[in-house]
């Protein structure tokens, strides 16, 4: 009996959690018992304390890594599970391991992922603290915003995968950020994603949450996934604003607040432009890399490709570049005509050199994105 494949491999993460972690066992071990559940169970420790000593007491497998990290303790596990199922859970004692068959249910039936949600589950009093309860709401309203999924509580950790479906997300990161790449990584390979109400309890021992440090690890995650956030709406927005407010100073010279502006303003205008383009390329640099080497879906992308070649973006480049050439020599003829007398001639100045800068970007830029473009 010993001898056979484990359905399911329950993994627990643990670093200094003695207080908790006879408990979470003698849980995991009752349910499994009255479910009838082939199952091993991992723990994966960088303890100080007595753990280790409390799970090799339990009979349970133990893996001494002794190295930091949410995302590395599973990632150390990950290699020595052998169930076709995967569950994960803190062994803190704030999860009712009395769900797992719940979770094994729903993969049983088809579903590569399946995460619990703590704040449509019974939540004991002082569970989470007041910052965790605003800030994870912000997350994972971010994640919905940036990745169009209706996951409500994106950093549970009580969620469960199909081994199968694991090996094809390649996780990577070691730190709490672990919990968002492995949603962002199901979402975009197209997981069948369940999502299950369970109830959520004070923790037994202290907290190694970082609370602002951890989430911005989190965000930080999810906006170098999202380049349309993080790079192509921004640069979008920098640059409308750059072009409509260099055409109202070029113009005119404008009242604000009754103050009268002449040029000047026109160099922050340049400066957005030249900005909000570098970023909105810096957009398509990241989603060429993402399906290149990421495997993502190329979409829209695809058909962009097909039309914007090297060469037809180094020949739109030239031609902005000798649009600006063009203005500094008009420039330099009306100050040869005017016998090197002084010109008032900076709006056309900057206008000169907005263009010829960003068609130096557009010119080196289309070879980067070659380069992003050549497949491993």
């Amino acid at each position: 009996m010993k001898n056979k494949k484990p359905e399911i491999s329950i993994i627990l993460p643990c670093q200094n959690e003695a207080e908790a972690l006879p408990f979470c066992l003698k849980q995991i071990k009752k349910t499994i018992k009255k479910n009838n559940i082939k199952t091993e169970i991992i723990v994966s420790d960088s303890s100080t304390d007595e753990s280790p000593k409390i799970a090799k007491k339990e009979k349970v497998i133990l893996i001494k890594h002794d190295k930091d990290g949410y995302g590395t303790a599973y990632l150390e596990a990950f290699k020595i599970a052998k169930g076709e199922y995967i569950f994960m859970a803190d062994a803190d004692g704030t999860y009712d391991f009395g769900e797992i068959p719940n979770f094994l249910k729903y993969l049983r039936e088809g579903y590569n992922f399946i995460i619990g949600d703590r704040f449509s589950g019974k939540m004991e009093k002082g569970a989470m603290p007041y910052s965790h309860k605003l800030g994870n709401p912000l997350l994972s309203g971010a994640l919905r915003l940036f990745f169009g999924t209706s996951i409500n509580d994106s950093h549970c950790g009580m969620r469960a995968i199909s081994k199968k479906s694991l090996q094809k997300l390649d996780l990577q990161t070691t730190g709490m950020e672990f919990a968002s790449e492995m949603i962002i990584k199901a979402l975009k390979n197209n997981l069948k994603i369940k999502e299950l109400p369970i109830n959520y309890y004070k923790r037994k021992g202290k907290s190694k949450l970082k609370t602002f440090s951890d989430a911005w690890k989190h965000m930080r995650f999810m906006l170098l996934y999202s380049p349309l956030f993080l790079f192509f709406i921004p640069g979008l927005i920098m640059l409308l604003i750059g072009v409509a407010s260099m055409f109202w100073f070029y113009f005119g010279n404008p009242k604000i607040f009754g103050i009268k502006l002449f040029y000047h303003p026109m160099f922050f205008s340049s400066l957005l432009m030249i900005s909000g383009y570098q970023l909105i390329i810096f957009s398509v640099f990241a989603k060429t890399y993402s399906v290149t080497n990421l495997g993502e879906d190329g979409g829209n992308m695809n058909k962009i490709y097909k039309y914007l070649t090297i060469e037809k973006a180094g020949i739109f480049g030239i031609i902005i570049i000798l649009c600006g050439v063009i203005i500094y020599f008009l420039i330099l003829a009306k100050w040869l005509k005017s016998g090197f007398s002084e010109l008032n001639e900076v709006k056309n100045s900057i206008v000169a050199l907005t263009l010829i800068t960003t068609g130096i970007q557009t010119i080196f830029s289309s070879f980067m994105l070659s380069i992003l473009g050549i497949k491993k």
